[in-house]
């Protein structure tokens, strides 16, 4: 069914035909000749078929050769139906749309678009929109489909008009009937690349939306009560004192500001965030010290379990000196193990709990949680994220416990004025002293060799070293109404759409056992070439004890070359380790390498990350290894990665809850972005009608699908 089809495209109302707006346009509106058409222009002809037959060399199509009086034109058909061969019968008169290219005997097209005229057929009187679509949606349906929306839907201004003038944008209304049916004087140049007015309007109201849901989603935040915490902590003293190490400026900074925050009597939600070995770890266990020591709970959660693990072990050493007793959660605990911490969670005598997904899971239940701290939170769900928090609030659904969501991954301004504009954030912007800059090499595959030589130099001087393999990725590939539009609600009223699922679990499953035996097979290979070194390997599958045990060898240096798929990413700490190889690394994003690089350099020596690619390099792998290769600053690494992939693909879109853009740029739309940021509080002060009229229109009741 039609709609059916449409909901593949995220269409339930007919408000969502409004904005489902045309990828491009084609020009129908005037006629070329063959003799003045250009190779690799798209242009529209209107010609006689003179020929037309199926040949079978170099494989079976149908070729018709037509004439328009200046010149001869063959048209290829590869794929073609019974009634396309018929419709092209010599003497019939078409109207041809393609890409001219010159072939072995002339012009040809390749699949144009045709139809055959019968009698007069005037011209367009507007270029033709081109639509995003699925499999079984034809262009022309969409078209009538978008002519009918725009017939039946409330196309009333949501902006003041003095705002609308002020930043001089057209109404609604217009702007949405020049981009779905734009005349032959529009600036075609600016429609295409999204500079016109009328874009410019509809990307300034998608911004505005989002930046209305994130106050409102922050003014409930501010509505609901947390237990304010104890600011000043005897605790934190003495932890503090017992450090080999002093809190730089940035760390200082930032737990003042998380301090102040838990001691209001609202839930905090903040973002912590910073570069590689910044030092956010301490920080997070001094905000959990606050908690404790006014009489509740700290949880702690990561999205692995060797990050996990590593959590569990620093806050143990820096805790349980101070009398903290610490509980260690994980899907793998033996039963009689985890009723035992289960039982000291819920009574009140674990004062910490660290650990995986396992901590949100139903059979968990603390006595008195305070604050729920959240690592790589960006890898969470918005659910699992939200069952943590709700295990503060039991008792009172409107008494939450305060949050505090850190990322290694820095999020470029942009990004934070738009998707994180609901968080308070707070940043650690330098590196504690004695850190040493980490060296990238990049090496071609033939230089393997080199490689495994100093790999063993630097193993047999003491150092120890990682060899990292990637994730492969492999491509795996009723009653109908006539009026598609019938029965369908004109602007809201719908309920909330489904959140677009994740990859399917055979597909996972498929790409995790590639990874896992890349890594296997990588093993194998090195401790054959390397008889004289230990040789571990550590990968997402391996049963927990056998995972902590290669863990803790390769922290005690019994291990000298760990092999590891990209499940080291984010966690693991051993100052020892100098030297890192990342195979195929052409194939990973900027923030997977700049994470994995981040592991080493991490103590005194001069540590080097090798990586090594494979040839041919696409445009893309080349620009994300010149990227990695020039730049140490995980903010300007993020800055380019958000313009290489977008935000959908950098904050996880499936999984964060957050309406993503379809139309606006961050890059290049900044100053949409921060007109939008000083409209919502006016709007939603002054024109509270307005601001739930525009939600409506753009996201439909998803708001309350936002990020927690």
């Amino acid at each position: 069914m039609v709609r059916d089809r449409l909901a593949r495209l995220g269409i339930f109302r007919i408000s969502d035909l409004v904005l489902h707006l045309p990828l491009r346009y084609e020009d129908e509106t005037r006629i070329v000749s063959i003799h003045d058409a250009l190779s690799g222009d798209t242009v529209q002809i209107e010609a006689t078929v003179v020929k037309s037959e199926v040949k079978f060399r170099p494989g079976r199509q149908l070729v018709s050769e037509v004439d328009d009086g200046s010149g001869r034109l063959m048209m290829r058909f590869f794929n073609f139906y019974p009634s396309q061969q018929k419709a092209l019968a010599p003497g019939a008169r078409v109207r041809v749309m393609g890409e001219i290219r010159q072939g072995f005997f002339g012009a040809e097209m390749v699949h144009p678009r045709f139809r055959v005229l019968r009698g007069e057929v005037p011209l367009p009187q507007a270029l033709t929109p081109v639509y995003p679509t699925t499999a079984g949606l034809g262009q022309d349906t969409l078209r009538k489909l978008a002519r009918r929306s725009l017939e039946r839907a409330d196309l009333g201004d949501t902006l003041p008009e003095p705002v609308r003038k002020k930043l001089k944008l057209p109404p609604f209304a217009e702007a949405v009937h020049v981009l779905h049916n734009p005349t032959p004087d529009v600036d075609a140049q600016a429609l295409v690349e999204h500079a016109h007015p009328a874009w410019r309007r509809v990307k300034f109201d998608e911004l505005l939306a989002q930046q209305l849901s994130m106050r409102l989603h922050r003014d409930r935040r501010n509505r609901v009560r947390a237990h304010p915490l104890l600011q000043h902590s005897g605790l934190s003293k003495r932890l503090l004192a017992s450090l080999p190490f002093r809190l730089t400026r940035a760390q200082a900074r930032t737990l003042n500001e998380i301090r102040s925050d838990l001691a209001r009597p609202h839930p905090m939600q903040r973002l912590l965030q910073g570069d590689v070995g910044s030092g956010k770890t301490i920080v997070a266990a001094l905000a959990a010290l606050q908690a404790i020591e006014s009489g509740y709970q700290a949880a702690v959660m990561a999205p692995t379990e060797i990050l996990a693990e590593q959590h569990y072990r620093k806050f143990s050493l820096w805790l349980e000196p101070l009398g903290i007793e610490t509980a260690w959660l994980a899907g793998g605990l033996k039963k009689k193990e985890r009723d035992k911490v289960l039982a000291a969670m819920e009574g009140g005598k674990a004062q910490l709990a660290v650990g995986t997904h396992a901590l949100f899971q139903e059979e968990v239940v603390f006595r008195k949680l305070g604050l729920a701290i959240v690592d790589e939170q960006h890898r969470f769900g918005v659910h699992q994220r939200l069952a943590l928090r709700m295990k503060g609030s039991r008792s009172d659904p409107a008494l939450q416990p305060h949050q505090l969501m850190m990322s290694a991954t820095p999020i470029p301004r942009t990004l934070a004025m738009s998707f994180y504009a609901d968080l308070d954030v707070s940043v650690i912007d330098e590196i504690p002293p004695g850190r040493t800059p980490v060296v990238t090499k990049l090496l071609s595959e033939t230089r393997r060799d080199e490689v495994l030589r100093r790999v063993r130099d630097a193993c047999l001087s003491g150092m120890q070293a990682y060899w990292v393999c990637p994730l492969i990725e492999e491509s795996d590939s009723g009653a109908r109404s006539r009026d598609p539009l019938a029965g369908w609600d004109r602007g809201g009223g719908e309920a909330a759409r489904p959140v677009a699922p994740e990859l399917p679990f055979k597909v996972r499953a498929r790409r995790e056992a590639l990874q896992l035996q890349t890594a296997i097979d990588a093993y194998d290979g090195l401790r054959q070439t390397f008889p004289e070194l230990k040789v571990g390997l550590v990968h997402g599958r391996l049963p927990n004890q056998e995972k902590t045990a290669v863990m803790a060898a390769f922290q005690a240096n019994q291990i000298q070359l760990l092999v590891a798929t990209t499940v080291i990413e984010v966690g693991v700490d051993v100052p020892n380790a100098s030297l890192m190889v990342i195979e195929h690394a052409e194939r990973m994003g900027l923030s997977q390498l700049h994470q994995l690089r981040g592991r080493v350099g991490r103590g005194a020596e001069s540590s080097v990350c090798i990586l090594l690619y494979q040839n041919p390099l696409s445009d893309n792998a080349r620009e994300r290894l010149r990227i990695i290769y020039e730049n140490a600053d995980g903010f300007e690494i993020a800055r380019h990665d958000l313009r290489l992939r977008g935000p959908g693909e950098l904050l996880g879109a499936r999984q964060s809850g957050v309406p993503m853009l379809r139309f606006a740029n961050l890059e290049r739309d900044i100053d949409l972005l921060e007109a939008a940021r000083n409209v919502a509080p006016q709007l939603l002060r002054d024109h509270a009608g307005s601001a739930e009229r525009h939600l409506e229109r753009w996201l439909g009741g998803r708001q309350e699908f936002l990020k927690v």
